[in-house]
């Protein structure tokens, strides 16, 4: 398996989807796989959550998709071993715009990433929070998608509307996009709420939630102000555990990793 695509979404904002994107592409790289991180949001968090700064960003997935750069000569090397950006800068509003008179207007990604898909083993999709162009320019590029879902009143708001998108795409646009999986984040295991939205989602969407669950962790919030992924930051914390976990998870999705049941789930309530 070459360069598989993972598009992380929903268009629900504060969800950990950045935080997710981030932490699970450096989990990979950690674990050894060639792994690109694409920041295809115009926030450019996932820019500046690996140490960029967005303002000194000159070309970014903007140019590939609207002047036909390639991809190669914007890819940024990160301080994580095996961990490669594609950066965002503001100007990726304008490419909603910008790409919407244009035959195969919903594939620039896919044509742009099947330049360099091969040099991956994974590909990691941090999208907007939107169902717009560009996230609908990542679905079409992705093999598959994961879906973080914040352990809160309203989890499951607008979930449909995602997954309706999601089957407009896989209908009309590729055939071949899966969903990897919905990711439980922000879990507290005090709250009584936490547990009841786990149950809910795992009741109505069963064997597509991962067994990893993210906790809410001080450190998986500190970490992008320093620049740092959270392996980078602080290894041995509990959001740099789960996040190895839900890599570990992935490898194993894909039958990348031979592990027993035991080895793949850490307790959710150990300390």
């Amino acid at each position: 398996m070459m360069g598989k695509i993972i598009s992380v979404a929903n268009q629900k904002g504060g969800v950990g989807k950045t935080t997710t994107a981030i932490n699970l592409a450096a989990s990979l790289a950690v674990l050894e796989y060639k792994t690109l991180l694409i920041d295809a949001d115009p926030q450019a968090n996932s820019t500046s959550g690996v140490g960029f700064d967005p303002k000194n960003i000159k070309m970014s997935i903007y140019e590939c998709l609207v002047n036909d750069i390639e991809p190669q000569d914007i890819i940024l090397n990160t301080t994580t071993p095996n961990l490669d950006l594609l950066p965002a800068h503001i100007d990726l509003v304008g490419a909603e715009l910008e790409i919407v008179n244009l035959p195969n207007r919903e594939k620039m990604m896919r044509l742009a990433l099947a330049k360099i898909k091969d040099n991956y083993d994974f590909i990691i999709i941090d999208c907007s929070p939107s169902l717009g162009l560009v996230t609908v320019n990542a679905l079409t590029a992705s093999d598959s998608v994961i879906i973080p879902v914040q352990c809160e009143y309203f989890a499951l708001e607008g979930l449909g509307k995602l997954l309706q998108t999601i089957k407009i795409i896989q209908t009309r646009l590729n055939p071949e996009l899966e969903i990897e999986g919905i990711l439980l984040t922000m879990y507290d295991i005090r709250l009584r709420l936490s547990n009841q939205v786990v149950e809910e989602v795992k009741t109505h969407f069963q064997q597509m939630v991962f067994d990893t669950i993210i906790q809410r962790n001080t450190k998986l919030g500190e970490a992008p102000s320093f620049g740092e992924t959270i392996i980078m930051y602080d290894a041995s914390s509990k959001g740099a555990i789960n996040y190895l976990n839900l890599a570990r998870e992935v490898l194993q999705k894909n039958e990348l990793t031979k592990m027993t049941d035991s080895e793949k789930t850490i307790d959710i309530n150990q300390n």
